[in-house]
């Protein structure tokens, strides 16, 4: 008897865990990504739309600053010579025609004399013609010697005109020019002159060194404006070209931003860096953008339609970007999605979302702490 009464109990206690085991099968099981909203949180959400917003792409281009090629004089002297003296340093801010070095020069010696002979000559031929002609008149000389005298005439005084050009070449001014044909005094100094205001950013002389025309000794450089070139990657060129709008992002501004626009999408590849050289022109009346300093080009694309949420509306879950999507009756999904770069306030989508959706544009966060919550107590 107690045998079939204990084996009794046994059967009785299987068949109800066998029950409960049918039950929690039959239960259907939560889905972790969706979320019924409470009352309480119903009035804090609003559902929007996906719609198509115009929405214009950032090229991020890695680039630097660089000079205004148009703004950049470089300076040498105008004769063979040696350095005698030097009055401007690399910084200095200098006028045009400011005297930038001295150079001594035999060379400018040697044609200041052919000058003065030149004009010497011009001089006489010039008097023997004027003689010729009252003793032509009086009869005393022929036609043929008065012809002559005016000949030679004719080459000394071109003679005098090469010899001044070939001064002015060296660099002798106008002024320096008369004086050394009224007073006849010659000299060797020749002055190396800034062709243009702005900073002397380079010097390349010392004293007692022998230049050249050739050698260049001085840059100087207005850098009121200023470049901005980059390399463009060639499959990323079709998204560029000039007069689009251009952010500057460098950091020795320290977050500030500089805004231009691009003047120029260069017309070839580098074969060996296979980019293509853009560049954009700046302000920089305040003197902080620097040569050679290093910036980020954010370049704006023309603006396309495409589907668009608010950036309120995304939730950061597993380091990724999800939304809720509404389902009707206060339930929302939580949806991964792929989106693009935020712009003025919106963000492109890349996948995930159709134009049919309707997401929580706001209330996302409060939602998903809910979505949470629920989850945790099984609900």
């Amino acid at each position: 008897m107690k045998k079939s009464a204990l084996l009794l109990s046994c059967v009785i206690l299987l068949s109800a865990c066998g029950d409960d085991k049918a039950k929690q099968a039959a239960q259907p099981i939560a889905d972790p990504f969706l979320v019924a909203a409470p009352p309480s949180l119903t009035s804090r959400i609003t559902v929007l739309p996906v719609a198509m917003t115009p929405v214009s792409e950032t090229l991020r281009v890695a680039g630097q600053i660089d000079f205004d090629e148009n703004r950049v004089a470089r300076i040498g002297a105008t004769v063979t010579g040696r350095v005698a003296s030097m009055t401007a340093n690399i910084g200095q801010t200098v006028a045009r025609g400011t005297v930038l070095a001295q150079i001594t020069s035999t060379e400018l010696s040697s044609q200041q004399l052919a000058y003065v002979r030149a004009r010497s000559n011009n001089d006489l031929n010039r008097r023997s013609v004027e003689r010729a002609r009252t003793l032509f008149a009086a009869g005393v000389i022929s036609q043929a010697e008065l012809q002559r005298r005016e000949s030679e005439y004719q080459v000394t005084s071109a003679e005098m005109r090469a010899a001044a050009d070939q001064l002015r070449l060296l660099g002798l001014s106008g002024a320096a020019l008369g004086q050394l044909g009224a007073q006849g005094a010659v000299h060797s100094a020749s002055q190396v002159s800034s062709t243009m205001q702005g900073v002397v950013v380079e010097r390349s002389l010392a004293l007692g060194q022998v230049v050249q025309p050739s050698d260049q000794l001085f840059v100087v450089a207005d850098l009121s404006t200023v470049w901005a070139v980059a390399q463009v990657p060639e499959q990323q060129v079709r998204f560029v070209h000039a007069g689009q709008q251009v952010a500057l992002d460098s950091p020795a501004l320290g977050g500030e931003k500089r805004e231009g626009r691009l003047v120029y999408v260069g017309q070839v590849v580098d074969p060996k860096t296979r980019t293509v050289l853009v560049r954009t022109m700046l302000d920089n009346a305040d003197g902080r953008l620097k040569p050679s300093m290093l910036a980020t080009m954010l370049v704006q694309s023309d603006p396309v339609n495409r589907l668009t949420i608010p950036a309120s509306a995304v939730v950061r879950e597993n380091n990724e970007d999800h939304v809720f999507v509404a389902q009707g009756g206060n339930r929302y999904r939580l949806k991964p999605v792929k989106l693009g770069e935020e712009s003025k306030g919106r963000r492109p989508v890349l996948s995930g979302l159709s134009a049919q959706d309707r997401v929580v544009a706001e209330g996302a966060f409060h939602l998903n702490t809910e979505r949470n919550r629920q989850a945790l107590e099984g609900q």
